[in-house]
């Protein structure tokens, strides 16, 4: 495989987690039991055990009236709603779920139906026995979400239920049908001047429906991940600033740190920080922990902290092998998932039958007369910086901006001086290429945008790339972050002769996938300038949590979009 593990004799059997213990196994159970109690309860309502046979009479006849119906029926739905959380370890639905667990109890005692009232009352017991284990904070911005919710679903259900009601019983005066509406949309029986029998029966089914529906779906808001909104405060970017100042030539991905989508946390003494995103129900950090090395652990172990207390998934990407250390000792695990491609300007030239393909493309297109400047971004003019930003943009083939662990997305903001801007110009002088390096430490620079016009000669961005090492060189720059490679050794030797039958699949698969990301082609255009790599990692709790982080990390740089609907947003 092309995955390969932190070496786990490096981490120290002493230095591990040292946040309070829990019984993961005991909400995973919890959860089960609630589920089952919830399709038994489900089951014996539309099929009670005492029912003469045949079976598919109206299912509101097993109870004995519309509201116990409407109430066993909600509670069922929220036991399974609810489950979710509780496997999470969420407090607020331990709590829901033992109000959820009474009504429903409630409603089946009316119903005479023991059964499945000694089912509740044991997950009652069960509840209450593993209390402690329900710790897990929810976020208030669930709260406003789950208003928004209900009253939207709420109004749509409401005006659905006069519609309604106006062709079940038109008879009925606007004032009634108001007020009864409203009563089945909580579960009563509407008391209206139906013309019909069934007409009854539809429409307290359709309400009861209804208000359950609205019910239910507040619930899941209500319960939703607790997304952290991610915001960079002043402060805290000044405090990173300073970290980077001194410890930014550790990792070459430290500066994406001050992207405004990101939060920070500290070590207790400030020397080091974690820097992440909540994306979904993973916490998502990218890169290594700025600051000093010695401080890692403790800012490591604020995140987790915070991951534990709210029960997010932790997870990392882009780690150095440093930083994969440092997670290990914290608890997590680690697989290689790529490398980064690192020009040392000492070295790298283009001499050399290795650098033959390169050197030939870059003399092409000087020979079409075009022209490289480089420069600092606080030494571009207003004009200059504008029209940057506008070729960016303009070049840019997709309609999302990518990037979160190796892209800073801000190009033209004043906070950002020391970025290096390279501009392309074509022999009619119409601006064809732009790239754009952020500070690593005080001697490196790291890609943060590559853009590049379609009509372009061929060969402009290796000529765009040689040219910005030639130029930085006397601005005391050694070292060149490029792009980064998705399981790089994969494409270097799953096409070779004596590749094993995994590997070629593994091959075929990464392959197939380049076809809609650009995971081969990023690979193909750093391996001609003959760089060194250097392993970034995936860090994990446990492999069952790694497909979470993968998609949560596939996400943030914008390779999966989900829907999302802004009134839903916490």
């Amino acid at each position: 495989m092309a995955t390969q593990a932190v070496p786990r004799e490096a981490v120290p059997e002493s230095e591990g987690p040292t946040r309070p213990q829990w019984r993961p196994r005991v909400p995973r159970i919890v959860a089960w039991v609630v589920r089952v109690a919830a399709v038994i309860a489900v089951l014996d309502v539309l099929d009670p055990a005492d029912r003469p046979k045949p079976l598919l009479g109206p299912a509101m006849d097993a109870l004995v009236d519309g509201t116990s119906f409407a109430t066993a029926m909600c509670s069922a739905g929220a036991m399974l709603v609810l489950a979710g959380a509780l496997q999470r370890r969420k407090r607020r639905a331990w709590n829901l779920m033992v109000v959820v667990v009474l009504a429903g109890a409630l409603a089946h005692l009316k119903a005479e139906r023991w059964l499945v009232v000694a089912i509740n009352l044991a997950v009652l017991g069960l509840l209450v026995w593993a209390r402690k284990d329900f710790t897990a904070r929810s976020e208030r911005a669930t709260r406003r979400a789950a208003l928004r919710v209900f009253v939207v679903l709420g109004t749509v259900s409401f005006i659905a239920g006069l519609f309604l009601t106006a062709r079940t019983a038109p008879g009925s005066p606007m004032s009634t049908r108001l007020v009864e509406t409203f009563f089945g949309l909580v579960g009563f029986t509407p008391d209206l001047q139906f013309p019909r029998t069934y007409a009854s029966d539809v429409t307290e089914f359709a309400l009861n429906s209804l208000g359950a529906l609205t019910a239910l779906l507040t619930l899941v808001a209500l319960l939703r991940p607790a997304r952290k909104a991610p915001a960079l405060s002043a402060q805290d970017e000044e405090q990173l600033r300073d970290l980077l100042a001194r410890f930014g030539g550790r990792d070459s991905l430290g500066y994406f740190a001050l992207r405004g989508d990101k939060t920070a946390i500290f070590s207790p003494s400030g020397k080091a920080a974690v820097v992440y995103r909540v994306i979904g129900s993973v916490t998502l950090a990218s890169g290594d922990p700025l600051g000093d090395p010695e401080a890692w652990p403790q800012a490591i172990e604020a995140w987790l902290d915070e991951a534990y207390e709210y029960a997010w998934t932790p997870g990392v990407i882009g780690a150095s092998e440093a930083a994969a250390i440092a997670y290990r000792r914290a608890g997590l695990d680690s697989l290689e998932m790529g490398d980064e491609a690192v020009l040392d300007l000492e070295e790298f030239s283009l001499e050399g039958r290795s650098m033959r393909g390169v050197r030939q493309a870059v003399n092409r297109v000087k020979r079409a007369g075009y022209t490289l400047d480089v420069r600092r971004q606080r030494d571009l003019g207003t004009e200059e910086v504008v029209e940057v930003i506008t070729t960016a943009d303009a070049l840019r083939e997709e309609d999302v901006e990518r990037g979160f662990s190796m892209a800073l997305g801000r190009l033209g903001d004043s906070r950002d001086p020391d970025l290096l801007i390279a501009r392309t110009r074509d022999g009619d002088g119409r601006l064809v290429a732009v790239l754009a390096f952020v500070p690593w430490g005080t001697d490196g620079l790291s890609l943060d945008l590559m853009r590049r016009a379609q009509g372009s000669e061929n060969g402009t961005v290796e000529f765009v790339v040689t040219g910005v090492v030639d130029a930085v060189r006397a601005m005391g720059v050694t070292r060149i972050s490029l792009n980064f490679a998705v399981f790089r050794s994969v494409f270097e030797r799953g096409s070779r002769v004596g590749a094993g039958p995994v590997l070629r699949v593994w091959h075929k698969l990464l392959m197939l996938a380049s076809k809609w990301w650009q995971i081969e082609s990023l690979y193909r255009a750093n391996v001609k300038y003959n760089p060194e790599w250097v392993p970034r990692f995936v860090c994990f709790r446990k492999a069952a949590e790694l497909p979470r982080v993968v998609i949560a990390g596939a996400e943030a740089e914008a390779f999966i979009q989900r829907p999302r609907l802004r009134w839903l947003a916490p």
